[in-house]
């Protein structure tokens, strides 16, 4: 994971740990007062979102504590992990721009490709210049490597 990745996954567990969790007891707590819980929709909402609540913190805290933290800045050379690539698509000329980062930071919309990617997985070793082939799902792409950056 990157450091970047890290971070923010650090932020969304103290988010989740100091605002989210004490504003659903608090919530929980409010609905407890209206009576009757069986028929009481508040509580069982609140509830619902407690357990996802502390369902993700769970994951969160597991992610962390396994996470191995890797600084792109200090790496060079051909495409890996960490990697802001520039690709050229070339049956359509489109430009992209991806960087390689582990699979609980990757967001496609943000640049940010899963490192088990069908693409991310055939750019792996590559140098500026080449050409690659990746199979995806909707069909045989070619890509030419335009730049690979560390930053």
């Amino acid at each position: 994971m990157t450091k970047k990745g890290h971070s923010a996954l650090e932020t969304e567990l103290k988010q989740l740990k100091s605002v989210e969790r004490p504003a659903i007891i608090k919530a929980i707590a409010e609905a407890r007062e209206h009576g009757d819980l069986s028929e009481n929709a508040e509580y069982h909402s609140a509830r619902e979102k407690q357990s996802f609540i502390e369902g993700r913190i769970k994951d969160l805290e597991g992610v962390l504590s396994l996470a191995e933290v890797i600084d792109p800045v200090t790496l060079s050379g051909a495409i890996k992990f960490g990697a802001t690539v520039t690709l050229i698509d070339e049956d359509t000329d489109e430009e992209k721009t991806w960087q390689i980062v582990g699979e609980h930071e990757a967001n496609i919309e943000e640049g940010l490709l899963n490192v088990k990617s069908p693409i991310a997985r055939a750019l792996i070793g590559k140098e500026e210049g080449d050409s690659v082939e990746v199979r995806t799902p909707g069909g045989e792409k070619s890509y030419e490597v335009v730049s690979i950056a560390y930053c």
